[in-house]
């Protein structure tokens, strides 16, 4: 009698990916394989795998982290099955927080891919990871422009220069600027260092003002429907609505608790027996746009007297917890005038 087969043989791929080195283990759904190095080249991976395993089907799993999604790719045109994970759910023996190493890791990710406990994140597609590298470059861009502000009054007081008290403010104006570049000091080395800054401040200005502009105008033209509806909730203005499209995508994928998830707008929390106590804000969070959506927050208590009579219910207790509270309702109305397609009323009860 001839052995039938009833069923596909399956490999898996743990995948710890650099660089300059990919560490791989590789495991059947019947036996462990073999751990090994190899360039980092998906084509390579795949001419490997027809050889030693033809006619097997694929399973592959790597950690997110700073190179990307092209490998995913790769994977998926292969007709690969593909998870990308968040290192941090990847569960950790006690024995490895001693011994750590990136063919151990590869190891790791092959069992726990064979055994079925990995989740994968959501990859975004081509255009949204891009635009996301744009959003996130204007960030680098407000942090430098931040910086060299600070650095140029820092050399003013350092000089013993001491700014007008009309223009000892934040907001830098046009006067302010001429005022700065008409500072005369006594030999010119000091002058052209802070000539030098200025010219700094001036391009990074002009940088942060460009990639404004585009962010905007991409986001109107290619999510314009989306766009205008998180234009209308209070606080959520072009920059802010535009980190939203390009770090979160398509709200309609979450519920509230979902989406309090991603954005880290939820607790801490710790049992033990009796005790149970809440920790703060939680860690696993995308904390750029919980910072944003925390600084809406003061808008639309501001302007909706709804969010405001919310605020003011919970008055006395920690300012800070309570901002919190007004930011997660703020983002369940944000969801809720997705979802819904109508734009947010000032004013109006849930």
């Amino acid at each position: 009698m001839k052995t039938k087969v009833t069923a596909k043989a399956k490999l898996y791929i743990g995948i710890d990916i650099h660089k300059r080195s990919w560490k791989i283990h590789t495991a059947t759904d019947l036996f462990d394989g073999k751990s090994f190095s190899m360039q980092p080249d998906a084509i390579e991976l795949k001419k490997y795998v027809d050889k030693h395993y033809p006619d097997y089907e694929v399973y592959t799993a790597y950690e997110s982290g700073s190179c990307g999604y092209s490998a995913h790719r790769s994977f998926e045109s292969f007709g690969w099955h593909w998870l990308v994970v968040n290192p941090a759910d990847i569960s950790k023996t006690g024995k490895s927080s001693h011994q750590k190493t990136d063919q151990l890791d590869a190891r790791q990710i092959c069992r726990e891919l064979k055994d079925g406990r990995l989740s994968g994140i959501e990859v975004p597609d081509r255009e949204r990871e891009e635009l996301r590298s744009l959003f996130r470059r204007r960030n680098d861009l407000v942090k430098k422009f931040r910086k060299i502000k600070s650095q140029i009054k820092m050399k003013l007081l350092y000089f013993g220069i001491e700014i007008p008290k009309e223009y000892d403010n934040p907001n830098w104006s046009h006067a302010f600027r001429d005022w700065l570049k008409s500072i005369e000091l006594e030999y010119e080395p000091g002058k052209l260092s802070i000539d030098s800054m200025l010219l700094e401040y001036e391009f990074i200005d002009s940088q942060v003002r460009l990639v404004s502009n585009h962010l905007r105008a991409y986001c109107r033209k290619h999510y314009k429907d989306d766009y205008y509806l998180l234009r209308s909730v209070p606080g959520i203005g072009g920059i802010v609505a535009c980190g939203i499209l390009s770090e979160i995508g398509d709200l309609r994928r979450f519920n509230l608790k979902e989406l309090a998830g991603y954005v880290g707008l939820c607790p801490t929390m710790f049992q033990s027996g009796d005790s149970f106590r809440t920790q703060g804000m939680s860690y696993r969070a995308n904390r750029l746009i919980r910072s944003y959506f925390v600084e809406a927050t003061w808008q639309a208590i501001r302007f909706d007297p709804v969010m405001q009579s919310y605020y003011r219910s919970h008055q006395g207790k920690d300012t800070k917890k309570i901002l919190v509270k007004v930011a997660r309702k703020l983002l369940s109305r944000t969801l809720a005038v997705i979802k819904s397609g109508v734009a947010y009323e000032i004013g109006v009860v849930e």
